[in-house]
C-alpha cells in the first residue's frame, strides 16, 4: 500500500489551485476590493442585486496578482448573509476566479458561516479575536475548524486593541494555546494580525508604533511555531495622507523591515509601492527614523522633506497665515475651515467695511458657503466639516443680523422648507443635519420637531407657503404615518412636493406605499448629502421634468416589485404551521433569580462607554466604515479622526459633570406558547392571563422549517417558561443641554451631544443584557 508522504508544516489555502504560504513564500498580496466597505464601486454593484457586474471586479483583483481575494458584504442595508451566498455561489461558477482561495471577511459570525457553506477548496476566515471572551472564541474555531478553514486571529482581547509589543504577543500567545490545546487548530491554519497603527501623527505614545508591529511579528514567529502573520500596511502612513510620494516610501521601508521580521501577507496596493532600493537615500533614512524610531525629532525631519516632495503642500504655511489676508478673505477661510476662533470680530469689522450690512451676508459669507456646498457636492468634504461651517454662518450671521431690516434675508431664500420627524418618533438627529445642509444653502428651514402629528405639519405647510414638506422617521411605525400624511395631503388638495428620510425609510416603501398615496410629486431622500440637490430639482426651472422622471421611477419600482412577488413561493399557513420547529425542554430557559419588575437608575456611565458601538456613530455622520478602520481610512480617516476626538472630549465632559443619565426598567415573566401566540401571565401559578403577544409565521417554500418566535418557548402542556422585557434610555438631562448649545448657534455640538446620547442609549442596552443574563436571571 502507498504511503502517504509526510508534508512540512504551511499555510495551504485552495481555490481551485493551492497557495501555499511557508517560510520560503514570498509576501502574499490579498485583494481588497470585493469588500462593501472598502469599494464604493462594489457597494453599489451589490446594493443594486447587479452580482454579475460585480464578479468584474473580482476578476480584476486576480487578473492584478491578488493571490487571495477578500469577500465582505456588511453593509446596513444588505441581507449580509443571502448577499455573502449569493456571490460566492457566482464566484464558484468562474473558474478564472475562484481558481484563487477566498478570504470570508465579516463581522458578523452568521455571515461568516453562510460564506463556509458555499465556497469550496479551503478559505482563510476574517476574523475571530478574544475580545468578547475565550468562549466564544473557542466555539467559534472548532467551528471553523470542522469546516476546515483557516483563520486570521486579530490582536484583541477584552481589555481591547493590543498597541504595545508585549500586549500583541501576549494576547496572541493566549489565542494559540486555546486555538491548539483546546480547540485542536493546527498550528499553520493560524494567522495573527498584530494590528499596524499609524506612525508619524505627533503624539508622543504612537512614535513605537511601528516598531511594536515590527517586533511583534518576529517575537510571534519565535515564541508560537508554525503560525503566518497579517497586517493593513497602509495604516502605517496614515498621518501623511495627501503626500503621496512619502506614503510609499513609508510602506516600502515598512514591509522591508516587517517582512525581514516575519510577515507573511497583508493588504496594500502593489501597484504603488516604491522599490526600497531606488528610494531617494536622504528620504530612506529620514523614512526609516520614523519607522523605527530611531530619533525624537524624526517626525519633524520627515515634514521638512514631504514639504519640499510635494508641490500640493508648498502652501500649507501660506494657509496657517491666513489672519494675514484681508477681512473677505478672513471670512470666507473661518467658512471653509470651520474655523469660530475670530469670527465674531471679523464679522462686525465686516460690517464696517462694507457700505451696506447685508453685502456681508451676499458678499464673502454666501461666497464661503458656496464653496462648502460645491465641496460637499463633489465629496471633497465631509458631513462634520458642513456642521462646523454652518456654525461659522450662524455665528457670523448673528453678528450682522442686528444692523439688517428683518425682511433682508427671508427675500434672499431660495426657498421655505418645512420639516418634522412625525408622530410616534423622536429621533431627529439626521433630520436636524439636513436642515443644516439646507440652510448652508441658503434655504429657509422651519423644523417643527419630533412627534408631530399630520394635522399639525400640513396646518403650518399651508400657513407658511411652503415650497417643499420634508418627513423623518427611524423606527417601523413611522413609514405608515408618512402614508398617512402623504394621504391627507392629498385630501387637502395640496401640491407640495414632499421629501422622505429616515433610517428605515426606503426608495422600495416611498414607491410602493407613499407614492400612490400623494398625487403630488414625493422624493426619497437617501441621506443629507442628496438633500440640496433634490430641493434645487424641485425648486428650479427644470421642476417639471424633475417630477414626471420621479412618477416613472416610482411605476418601474412597483413594476420591478410585482415580477419579484410573482416568484415568490408561500405554503399553505396550515401546512407552515405543520413543518414548525417544536420547542426541546432540555434547552429550556432556567428560572430566574430574580423574577419580576425592576428599576435601575444612573447607570454607571463608565461601563456603558466601554460597550459603545462606535461604527453607527460615524453613519450618522455620513463616514461610511468600521470602527476603528475608518480612523485610518485614505479618505475619510482625517475627519472621522478630528470627529472622534470631539467626541472623546464631549464624553469626559459627560463623564465629569454628570450632564447626562442612563436609566433602565426590566422584567421577567413567566410566559407559554400557543400556537403562534406568546401568553404572559400574571405569576406563576398561570390562573391569570396578563396579556398575550402576537407572532408571525415564516412561509416561503425554502424553508426547511417555518418558524414562529413563538417556537422558542414551551407550550403550556410542557412548564412555564421564561422571558423578559426591557426599555433603557440615556437622555435624562439631553433636552438642556442641547438648548445650551442651540443658544450659542453651535448645531455641530447639539448634533454631537445627540449622537452620543444615542450610543449610549444602545449601548445600555448591551450592559443591561448583559446584566441581566449573568446576574439577574442568571
Amino acid at each position: 500500500p502507498r504511503v502517504p508522504p509526510v508534508l512540512p508544516r504551511a499555510l495551504r489555502l485552495s481555490g481551485l489551485e493551492s497557495v501555499v504560504v511557508d517560510d520560503a513564500s514570498l509576501f502574499v498580496n490579498i485583494g481588497e476590493r470585493t469588500n462593501v466597505t472598502g469599494s464604493r464601486k462594489f457597494a453599489t454593484l451589490i446594493l443594486e442585486e447587479r452580482f454579475e457586474e460585480a464578479l468584474g471586479v473580482a476578476r480584476q483583483q486576480v487578473e492584478n496578482g491578488a493571490q487571495l481575494i477578500d469577500v465582505n458584504m456588511d453593509e446596513g442595508l444588505l441581507d449580509s448573509e443571502a448577499a455573502m451566498v449569493r456571490f460566492l455561489n457566482l464566484l464558484g461558477s468562474e473558474p478564472d476566479i475562484c481558481r484563487v482561495p477566498i478570504v470570508i471577511d465579516s463581522s458578523k459570525w452568521s455571515v461568516i458561516e453562510a460564506g463556509l457553506r458555499c465556497v469550496q477548496g479551503k478559505p482563510l476566515v476574517n476574523s475571530i479575536s478574544l475580545k468578547e471572551g475565550e468562549a466564544a472564541f473557542l466555539a467559534q474555531a472548532r467551528e471553523l475548524r470542522r469546516y476546515g478553514a483557516a483563520v486570521i486571529v486579530m490582536a484583541f482581547d477584552e481589555a481591547g486593541q493590543a498597541d504595545t509589543t508585549d500586549r500583541k504577543v501576549a494576547i496572541c500567545t493566549r489565542a494559540y494555546q486555546l486555538l491548539t490545546e483546546q480547540a485542536g487548530f493546527p498550528p499553520e491554519d493560524i494567522v495573527f494580525d498584530a494590528n499596524v497603527f499609524a506612525v508619524a501623527t505627533g503624539i508622543e505614545e504612537h512614535a513605537s508604533y511601528a516598531v511594536d508591529f515590527i517586533e511583534a511579528c518576529r517575537a510571534i514567529k519565535e515564541q508560537l511555531p508554525h503560525v503566518r502573520t497579517s497586517g493593513g500596511i497602509s495604516n502605517v502612513s496614515f498621518s501623511f495622507r495627501g503626500h503621496r510620494g512619502v506614503r510609499e516610501a513609508i510602506h516600502s521601508v515598512f514591509l522591508y523591515h516587517a517582512i525581514q521580521s516575519g510577515l507573511d501577507m497583508g493588504i496594500v496596493n502593489a501597484g504603488a509601492l516604491a522599490n526600497y532600493d531606488a528610494l531617494d537615500e536622504d528620504l530612506r533614512e529620514r523614512v526609516e527614523d520614523v519607522v523605527l524610531n530611531r530619533r525624537a525629532d524624526a517626525t519633524e525631519r520627515l515634514l521638512e522633506v514631504a514639504d519640499r516632495a510635494t508641490p500640493e503642500e508648498q502652501n500649507d504655511r501660506s494657509r496657517r497665515a491666513w489672519r494675514d489676508l484681508d477681512v473677505k478673505g478672513r471670512l470666507i477661510h473661518a467658512l471653509v475651515h470651520g474655523d469660530v476662533a475670530h469670527i465674531e470680530e471679523d464679522a462686525q469689522e465686516a460690517v464696517a467695511f462694507f457700505d451696506r450690512p447685508i453685502d456681508v451676508i451676499d458678499g464673502p459669507l454666501m461666497e464661503g458657503m458656496n464653496i462648502v456646498g460645491d465641496r460637499f457636492g463633489e465629496g471633497k468634504m465631509f458631513l462634520p466639516q458642513v456642521v462646523k461651517s454652518a456654525r461659522v454662518m450662524k455665528r457670523a450671521v448673528g453678528q450682522v443680523v442686528p444692523y439688517l431690516e428683518s425682511a433682508s434675508l427671508a427675500s434672499r431664500s431660495k426657498g421655505r422648507i418645512l420639516m418634522a420627524t412625525v408622530k410616534g418618533d423622536v429621533h431627529d438627529i439626521g433630520k436636524n443635519i439636513v436642515g443644516v445642509v439646507l440652510q448652508c444653502n441658503n434655504y429657509e428651514v422651519v423644523d417643527l420637531g419630533v412627534m408631530v402629528p399630520a394635522h399639525e405639519i400640513l396646518a403650518k405647510a399651508v400657513e407658511l407657503d411652503v415650497a417643499l414638506v420634508g418627513l423623518s422617521g427611524l423606527i417601523t411605525p413611522s413609514l405608515e404615518e408618512m402614508v398617512g400624511v402623504a394621504a391627507e395631503m392629498e385630501r387637502l388638495g395640496l401640491q407640495v412636493p414632499l421629501l422622505i428620510g429616515g433610517a428605515t425609510t426606503s426608495q422600495a416603501h416611498t414607491s410602493l406605499k407613499i407614492a400612490p398615496a400623494y398625487s403630488g410629486t414625493v422624493v426619497h431622500v437617501t441621506d443629507a448629502s442628496r438633500a440640496v440637490g433634490v430641493a434645487r430639482h424641485l425648486l428650479g426651472e427644470n421642476a417639471v421634468a424633475y417630477a414626471a422622471e420621479q412618477i416613472s421611477h416610482h411605476e418601474a419600482v412597483r413594476e420591478q416589485r410585482r415580477r419579484r412577488q410573482a416568484r415568490i413561493r408561500l405554503r399553505d399557513f396550515e401546512e407552515a404551521r405543520a413543518r414548525a420547529s417544536v420547542c426541546d425542554e432540555a434547552g429550556v430557559a432556567p428560572r430566574p433569580r430574580h423574577p419580576g419588575h425592576k428599576i435601575q437608575r444612573d447607570l454607571p456611565l463608565d461601563a456603558l462607554i466601554a460597550c459603545i458601538d462606535w461604527t453607527p456613530f460615524f453613519q450618522t455622520w455620513e463616514l461610511r466604515g468600521s470602527y476603528p478602520r475608518i480612523l485610518k481610512d485614505p479618505r475619510q480617516g482625517e475627519q472621522a479622526a478630528s470627529l472622534w476626538a470631539d467626541a472623546q472630549e464631549m464624553l469626559a465632559h459627560i463623564q465629569a459633570t454628570g450632564c447626562l443619565r442612563a436609566h433602565a426598567v426590566w422584567e421577567l415573566f413567566p410566559v407559554n406558547a400557543r400556537g403562534e401566540d406568546l401568553v404572559v401571565w400574571q405569576d406563576e401559578s398561570r390562573r391569570q392571563v396578563r396579556t398575550v403577544l402576537h407572532m408571525l409565521r415564516q412561509q416561503h417554500v425554502r424553508d426547511a422549517d417555518n418558524l414562529s418566535l413563538a417556537d422558542f418557548v414551551l407550550s403550556e402542556e410542557q412548564g412555564v417558561d421564561w422571558a423578559g422585557a426591557f426599555v433603557v434610555q440615556a437622555g435624562d438631562g439631553l433636552e438642556e443641554w442641547v438648548a445650551e448649545h442651540e443658544a450659542c448657534d453651535d448645531d455641530y455640538k447639539s448634533i454631537l451631544a445627540k449622537a452620543l446620547a444615542d450610543r449610549l442609549a444602545e449601548a445600555a442596552a448591551e450592559w443591561l443584557h448583559r446584566a441581566v443574563r449573568r446576574d439577574h436571571w442568571g
